[in-house]
């Protein structure tokens, strides 16, 4: 992994760059794949042709990049967990389905009861989507806006 602001080499669990102290995933400037330097906003390294898209997994997000295609959105999401959480609404629409059924059928089994944990936990996920906490779906794609 490459440094995207210097393009100097870093450890994979680095978290931030020890050359220039840039917080890992940050900048636009050099491909995290091979470190080469790349156009800023460009949705692919010339060099090496790996994704440089905004939130891919593990390199983190060049300012200006434009979001994955198809890409779920973050807002609505968090405001499925917030007030449709206690029925896994967030993570049917995530794509996280095991987790959504656990939701759903706890919280129709117990007639209600159950489904105010399972609100709690939809609240609090819910507000971990908008705030970046959870920043993928089922799939591994990045969430968009």
């Amino acid at each position: 992994m490459y440094c995207r602001n210097c393009g100097s080499p870093m450890y994979d669990n680095a978290v931030v760059c020890v050359k220039c102290g840039c917080q890992r995933g940050m900048g636009a400037n050099f491909c995290p794949n091979c470190g080469r330097r790349v156009t800023p906003g460009a949705a692919v390294c010339v060099s090496c042709g790996v994704a440089l898209y905004a939130g891919n997994p593990g390199y983190g997000a060049p300012y200006g990049a434009p979001a994955m295609p198809g890409a779920k959105s973050k807002t609505a999401a968090g405001i499925l967990g917030i007030f449709l959480g206690a029925f896994g609404a967030h993570n049917f629409y995530l794509g996280y389905t095991t987790k959504a059924v656990i939701q759903l059928v706890v919280t129709v089994a117990t007639l209600g009861i159950g489904g105010v944990a399972m609100g709690i936990w939809g609240l609090i996920e819910g507000i971990m989507i908008l705030t970046g906490s959870i920043a993928v779906d089922g799939r591994g794609m990045p969430l968009g806006q």
